[in-house]
């Protein structure tokens, strides 16, 4: 028996654990139920998002990942532990300590980098490599990322929209903004408050994008019912809303995102330039679900984009998929210094 191979994609809004041989064998949203009187873990993933916007006073759900990093240390080791527990066994996490692979978005700080080292370690993994998000989602994408030829890659995430080319196991240009999933979601629920006055909660707001949500106009337009609490009466109310209206509100962040990309073509060098115009660019992570992305940053950047197999799921793989091959990707993952 060896210890198991586990890449983690510890995403703002999602975390889904890849294990050698087995492909994904989770996935659950990353928030955590605490209680108020002893801090005490009561609920983790899919549980704890049940409880969102509905505990009472002795309860709090907290999102520790903000922005594609930690912002709660010691929630997020205890939500890693959690997943490393159900993935390997209490068993496994004795004798066999797990290889980990985790993700961190691109440009982040040494000591955000550390932070995630650290918990990895802490939450019961025998070793732990980090690896920037686009390089994950490009192996998990399945793009030849060994040849010496450019690859564009857009992972669009719950906290963090990534941006990069790619050549030679590395990342040459790279692009990270903190406007992606999360605030796609705030943006739908502001305009929803502003042009109704009705409050709606995070899962609601999310419910729109998903059922509604477009990036450009669609040939039939859509409609949905909203539920939530009215600012004047405060009583509960119920509205009709329509896609146009929606896209209305999700044009301030599709419009950053497609900046980033747009930034980071214009820094690229003229030979990978020329790659990728070939090629197209590669959309992965939840936000590469939202109708017609692919077609907007089509429009805006002038390169043909196409939107990767289960987007969702490309950078857990990724992650993976690089423990495999840690020896030749090795010097172009981020150090973490000892």
């Amino acid at each position: 028996m060896f210890a198991k191979q586990v890449g983690i994609d510890l995403g703002t809004a999602n975390v889904l654990v890849y294990v050698r041989g087995k492909g994904i064998v989770l996935q659950e949203p990353s928030v955590v139920a605490i209680s108020n009187t002893d801090n005490a873990i009561l609920a983790v993933g899919n549980e704890a998002r049940e409880m969102l916007g509905r505990t009472p006073g002795s309860i709090t759900v907290v999102r520790p990942m903000r922005d594609g990093v930690i912002a709660d240390y010691v929630i997020t080791e205890a939500m890693l532990r959690y997943f490393i527990t159900k993935v390997c066994g209490k068993l496994g996490l004795g004798l066999f300590r797990p290889q980990v692979m985790v993700c961190v978005p691109a440009g982040v700080t040494s000591v955000e980098q550390r932070a995630v080292h650290d918990a990895t370690l802490q939450a019961g993994a025998g070793s732990a490599y980090l690896i920037e998000e686009p390089l994950a989602a490009a192996i998990g994408a399945k793009i030849p990322i060994h040849l010496p030829s450019g690859n564009m890659i857009v992972d669009i995430g719950g906290g963090t929209t990534e941006a990069a080319v790619i050549s030679l196991n590395g990342i040459v240009v790279a692009r990270s903004v903190r406007v992606a999933g999360n605030r796609i979601d705030d943006g739908i629920a502001n305009y929803v408050k502003r042009k109704y006055n009705l409050m709606i909660g995070e899962r609601m707001a999310e419910q729109i994008k998903i059922e509604i949500g477009s990036a450009l106009p669609l040939e039939e337009e859509l409609e949905m019912e909203v539920r939530g609490r009215d600012q004047v009466g405060g009583l509960p109310k119920t509205i009709t809303v329509k896609s146009t209206e929606i896209r209305e509100a999700l044009a301030e962040p599709l419009s950053a995102i497609v900046a980033a990309a747009r930034s980071v073509l214009e820094e690229t060098p003229p030979e990978l330039a020329s790659d990728v115009i070939d090629k197209g660019i590669v959309l992965t992570g939840g936000g590469a679900l939202l109708r017609n992305i692919d077609q907007l940053l089509t429009q805006e950047t002038g390169v043909p984009c196409y939107v990767a197999e289960n987007p969702l799921a490309c950078v857990a793989i990724g992650s993976g998929l690089a423990l495999e091959r840690i020896d030749v990707l090795r010097r172009n993952l981020p150090v973490v210094d000892n």
